[in-house]
């Protein structure tokens, strides 16, 4: 039964009409609600919310928020003892927040469940209308939908009307099929650690980061200066190498001088087309250009020059002055999150939302400064030091590894004195600091399941000594070797693979299937090897770092802190403190940290190393 809350009289007679009171009644005795709103765009600060549904199977009630406010039903929305159901809550809460001020206690994605359930596939959709498709062979009128925008002040239609309670019975119908599943897959922990995470994700893109202009204006013009300094040094290059396909040469006369030989560079650098040409020319023999391809030359001056070039190139190309256009009228910058990667780890910058990447910010503390605390605030930035170490540690229980953690001893040279021995202890200071960076390459590199070829990129060594390298560094942590080898040989073995206790993500291989043949399918299975390996690492830490955001959002909560979260990069988490008590919010963050980690490998304790300052800092 659809119930309407309105201002107008002259609706369809087949609706009833409620005063929101009635509503609030029934509502509140509901252990279980689906709700949605419909919007008049989709960016909060500028648009508003135009309809509002919310309700059971039995009865949906529409609002007309052009002309009712919501307020009485807040207290609905902040109750933890009522499961409130939403497809891609992020949306919904920022708009409410903004609008109403409201919080949300005990939500359900259903976006989010979907894509725990079927986290690793490739082909599967997660809008609303896929839902309802897949779960409920129903298809919504995305016609609609889209006649909310631009709305003016007229009653709606029994079609409008109809689309919003129906998205209300849709939303609990896929919720109850989606529990089913998860519960077989055993993932009731994640998901509840997912739609609560997705608050915390939601504050951070609400709050957003104070943006200088003018400081970031100058760095990408003098970046841009040097890009056209190193694209001349390229074209000087390609001259002296004689690559003479790419000279183009003109005759330009003067009446009081002799002809005069002109030679021009003509290739544009940042065409990858083009650059493959020039290469081949040159006499690599490459498919494309890119890092890999490219690091088995670095030798060359050529490409050396060149890679550097392209380095100074994307920084113009993604955070040069382009990157202005996310600056909000507010002064502020905002990203985007999509929380459930292959590995369950975070993305940031969707496109689909036209918001700027915040985890690949230039490492430099020159653009990081650019974003800055309000006024009376500052930044506390709090990030774990060797997480992935840790949960590698805590996984294989490496004696060496746990000893070291325990004694807070430098692990790297710990492992470089027990693989190089006599050449480590034999070495000058310069040569240890060469051979503890090699071991230091391996050491995090098993988190990304780092192969022999990899090693010898990143390294400039031979394939050869590479891979002795490898075998003698799990020779001497045979442990390490055997808890990597387990991890790749269950996901060859059964399709999946899940990160560690206590939530168990799971993780699915697409192309996975009963019977790979070794021979046939090695290459796939290579894939689905370095996967198995490096999801319950990368996988783990996130879990980890989410659980950190619930946790210090609950605080702030709680203590009504003068604190808002603010960025969430890997292993790090911002959050804006009034100055005054930025130093004591720092322990208790860096505490909630530690907390977080000891929830997941309580046998390896996680260090953190926090900031604070006025502007956004390594």
């Amino acid at each position: 039964m659809i119930k309407l809350i309105c201002a107008h009289q002259d609706i369809d007679p087949v609706f009833e009409c409620v005063s929101i009171d009635e509503a609030v009644k029934y509502l509140s005795e509901q252990t279980v609600l689906g709700v949605d709103t419909e919007t008049s765009g989709k960016c909060f600060t500028s648009k508003k919310v135009v309809m509002f549904q919310i309700g059971t199977k039995e009865v949906q009630y529409v609002i007309d928020t052009r002309f009712i406010g919501i307020e009485p039903l807040i207290p609905i929305l902040e109750n933890p003892n009522i499961v409130k159901i939403f497809h891609n809550i992020k949306f919904d809460y920022k708009f409410l927040k903004a609008q109403w001020g409201s919080d949300i206690k005990n939500p359900y994605d259903t976006m989010l469940a979907e894509g725990v359930i079927n986290c690793g596939k490739l082909k599967v959709g997660y809008s609303l209308n896929a839902l309802t498709q897949r779960y409920l062979g129903k298809e919504l009128n995305k016609e609609v939908r889209n006649k909310f925008v631009g709305l003016d002040g007229n009653p709606f239609n029994t079609e409008q009307i109809l689309y919003g309670a129906e998205d209300v019975e849709h939303l609990l119908d896929i919720r109850t099929l989606q529990l089913a599943k998860i519960k077989e897959l055993e993932l009731e922990k994640v998901l509840d650690l997912e739609n609560n995470a997705a608050l915390a994700f939601a504050d951070i893109e609400f709050n957003g980061l104070e943006f200088d202009s003018e400081s970031w204006l100058a760095i990408a013009e003098d970046t841009e200066v040097i890009v056209k300094v190193m694209e001349t040094e390229l074209d000087k290059m390609v001259y002296a190498l004689e690559l003479s396909r790419f000279i183009k040469t003109s005759f330009q006369t003067d009446m009081f001088i002799e002809p005069d030989l002109i030679r021009k560079i003509d290739i544009k650098w940042s065409s990858p087309t083009q650059v493959l040409q020039v290469f081949r020319e040159y006499g690599l023999d490459i498919d494309k250009v890119n890092a890999f391809e490219l690091s088995r030359h670095k030798n060359r001056a050529f490409v050396t020059k060149y890679l550097g070039y392209k380095e100074k190139q994307k920084v113009v190309s993604t955070y040069g002055k382009s990157f202005l256009k996310y600056v909000m009228k507010d002064g502020k910058v905002r990203t985007s999150f999509w929380q459930i990667l292959n590995t369950g780890r975070v993305s940031s910058g969707m496109k689909s939302d036209n918001k700027p990447n915040m985890q690949n910010i230039p490492a430099d503390n020159k653009f990081r400064n650019c974003f800055k605390a309000r006024d009376g605030y500052k930044l506390v930035s709090v990030d774990y030091s060797g997480q992935e170490l840790g949960i590698i540690a805590s996984g294989s229980k490496d004696p060496v590894w746990m000893k070291a953690r325990e004694e807070e001893a430098d692990l790297h040279s710990i492992c470089a004195d027990m693989v190089f021995k006599e050449k480590w202890r034999e070495a000058d200071a310069d040569e240890k600091k060469k051979l503890r960076t090699m071991i230091k390459t391996i050491n995090f590199g098993l988190a990304y399941g780092m192969s022999k070829f990899k090693l010898s990129d990143t390294l400039q060594i031979s394939v050869d000594d590479a891979e002795a390298l490898i075998e003698q560094y799990f020779t001497e942590f045979p442990k390490i070797g055997g808890f990597l080898n387990n991890l790749g040989n269950y996901g060859k073995h059964y399709g999946f693979i899940r990160t560690f206790s206590p939530f168990r993500r799971i993780r699915w291989f697409e192309n996975w299937h009963n019977g790979m043949s070794p021979r046939k399918d090695f290459k796939e299975l290579g894939a689905i090897e370095r996967a198995s390996k490096n999801t319950p690492i990368q996988g783990t830490g996130a879990d980890m770092i989410k659980l950190a955001m619930i946790m210090i959002r609950d605080r702030i909560d709680t203590l009504n802190y003068p604190a808002y979260l603010v960025t969430q990069v890997h292993d790090e988490i911002g959050v804006e403190v009034r100055e005054d008590k930025a130093e004591e919010w720092a322990e208790i963050q860096s505490e909630l940290m530690r907390q977080a980690g000891a929830a997941i490998i309580p046998d390896f304790p996680m260090g953190v190393d926090y900031t604070i300052s006025k502007e956004w800092c390594k």
